[in-house]
């Protein structure tokens, strides 16, 4: 139940303690704070086809649903050398275009049990944990921190604390890319969806998918590097100070779209990766050989504007989107690399998709 949709009896009790104090709404100082939705009752979110995963392996699913200071503290000292840092001032904040990442001077095994920590102590649990691929994706997850702050919610605590909710989840996939024996590089890319009403009545809601919120990618990077050793003023400084880095250039030849994307093979890839977790597409398989994402994707053609609203209402809609599948070829070119679309059957497409699939990686890639 969302916040605007609050009994009358709460209401009412709002009414009589309004009597003792005037309801001004303040907001938490913290940006985030995922760690009390574990007190909230998990909501079934009917995810869109291009957001859901064709299989997910749930072997090392983190049982239950919330994790004890106890527990975590025995797993640190069994774990020993492995949580602890090898050394301070090993990790560092990289950007390219409008992309975050840290790069950690340390074998991915070493990182591994930091980083899956790290989101348990935020307040998350895992609904995907694959070590062999150095992937990690979290749970759908509310930002409490985002609920008002009021007299009426410090005066009974946890007695109505599920009855508020933000109308928004989020959730986060983590990539550890090893770029040597001795190096990591970690990319964090979110995925938000928001409740949004059906009816001008206001008497249900759906889940829609929302943009892809960096400032939320950053601060968790900002976080995951003073878990990793560095100190509050040195991520606080990474962030502020990250300067720009080389930008993908959309071009059309005989109608095929391709990207210029002026880095290496090796950055290329782990960058287009990351975008495509970001842009709500489904990575089936990758071949890095070959230099190939095999994914699944869900047009999604924008509503014609001159539409009017009996046009809309009386116009037969379309059922839901179904996914294709494409490829995202990599080329590498020495010190650039060409990025291209291919359907399913590994050809150029030349497709109007095709295009907006191009601009969608160009955007997040730049």
């Amino acid at each position: 139940m969302r916040q605007r949709e609050i009994s009358l009896r709460v209401a009412g009790l709002c009414a009589v303690l309004g009597l003792l104090s005037a309801c001004s709404t303040t907001f938490d100082n913290e940006k985030v704070n995922y760690k009390s939705s574990a007190n909230v009752k998990p909501v079934a979110l009917d995810v869109p086809p291009d957001l859901s995963q064709i299989a997910r392996d749930t072997r090392y699913a983190v049982p239950g649903g919330s994790v004890s200071a106890t527990s975590m503290e025995a797993t640190r000292k069994t774990q020993g050398a492995l949580v602890a840092p090898n050394t301070v001032g090993d990790v560092k904040m990289e950007r390219s275009g409008a992309q975050r990442w840290l790069t950690v001077q340390r074998p991915a095994d070493k990182v591994w049990p930091v980083v899956k920590d790290f989101w348990i102590e935020n307040g998350f649990t895992y609904t995907l944990e694959q070590q062999n691929l150095g992937v990690l994706e979290t749970e759908w997850a509310e930002n409490r921190a985002k609920l008002p702050q009021d007299f009426i919610r410090k005066a009974l605590g946890k007695v109505i604390d599920m009855l508020y909710s933000t109308g928004e989840r989020d959730k986060f996939k983590t990539r550890l890319e090893p770029v040597s024996s001795e190096q990591t590089e970690i990319f964090i890319s979110h995925r938000g969806m928001v409740e949004v009403y059906t009816s001008t009545s206001q008497t249900s809601t759906t889940w829609q998918p929302r943009p892809s919120d960096s400032a939320l990618e950053n601060e968790f990077l900002r976080r995951l590097m003073i878990r990793l050793g560095s100190t509050v003023e040195q991520a606080n400084q990474a962030v502020a100070s990250v300067a720009a880095q080389p930008l993908a250039v959309l071009s059309t030849t005989a109608g095929k779209p391709q990207i210029d994307f002026s880095a290496s093979f090796d950055v290329a890839w782990r960058r287009v990766g990351v975008a495509l977790d970001r842009t709500g597409f489904t990575v089936e398989d990758r071949d890095r050989k070959q230099g190939l994402y095999f994914v699944r994707y869900v047009d999604k053609p924008e509503e014609k504007k001159d539409a009017g609203f009996f046009s809309r209402l009386f116009s037969s809609s379309p059922g839901a989107a179904t996914p294709v599948r494409y490829r995202v070829r990599l080329t590498d070119a020495g010190n650039n690399t060409r990025i291209s679309i291919l359907n399913a059957a590994g050809e150029e497409d030349t497709s109007a998709v095709a295009q907006r699939i191009a601009q969608l990686l160009v955007d997040d890639l730049k």
